[in-house]
């Protein structure tokens, strides 16, 4: 998400953390690969990672960049994607800020696949007046079963990896073509999914 500049989402990524792109190739039977793989390049389902550091805080914040550590993270421990604590939960869900695509699909936003991590509720509150995706229209929603579902990242051309990725993809991770996906972020799905009154539920909270 875009923030101002006082403020950097946890998830962004910040100009010391980035490395030289390491060289792509395949291998039989595991797909697109790195020269001079490691054991940290790929995650516990086998799925190759776009390389980076952990140098939070260090250089100047890209706000249009996720950090693919910080983000995948997020997702997997429901953090909130702006200060890194935990995303808020209640009895209806964990909170989430969507754009507003209602017209989308009967019952959007549920099984949704989102990039972006859920969030606490004061972040939210200060999101949905600092971020211009949000500004333009957003929904809240509360999810009780979020389930990590698949990645989304670059696709190389199984016939061809050394061309370069082909497109930008999200895919399961039950689909054999990730083989071929370098990932950058994880796809979470939103099941159970409850719209709510952001601003009742801040004010609610400040009553406390």
């Amino acid at each position: 998400m875009n923030a101002r500049p006082d403020t950097v989402p946890y998830i962004t990524g910040w100009t010391a953390e980035r490395v030289k792109s390491p060289i792509v190739t395949a291998r039989p039977a595991v797909g697109v690969a790195y020269v001079g793989e490691d054991p940290f390049d790929r995650d516990l389902q086998g799925v190759l990672w776009s390389r980076t550091l952990l140098r939070q805080g260090h250089g100047r914040p890209e706000f249009s960049r996720v950090h693919p550590l910080r983000q995948r993270r997020a997702m997997r421990k429901l953090l909130c994607q702006v200060c890194g604590g935990p995303a808020d939960r209640n009895e209806h869900g964990v909170l989430w800020l969507l754009g507003d695509h209602r017209d989308d699909w009967p019952n959007w936003p549920e099984g949704m696949g989102a990039t972006h991590p859920p969030l606490c509720l004061p972040c939210a509150g200060k999101s949905v007046r600092a971020c211009p995706h949000l500004t333009r229209g957003f929904a809240a929603v509360r999810v009780k079963d979020p389930r990590v579902k698949g990645v989304y990242g670059a696709r190389y051309n199984p016939f061809n990896p050394f061309l370069g990725p082909i497109e930008d993809v999200t895919v399961s991770y039950r689909d054999p073509a990730i083989r071929w996906v370098i990932a950058s972020q994880l796809v979470t799905g939103l099941h159970g999914c409850t719209f709510v009154d952001l601003e009742a539920e801040l004010a609610a909270r400040a009553g406390r």
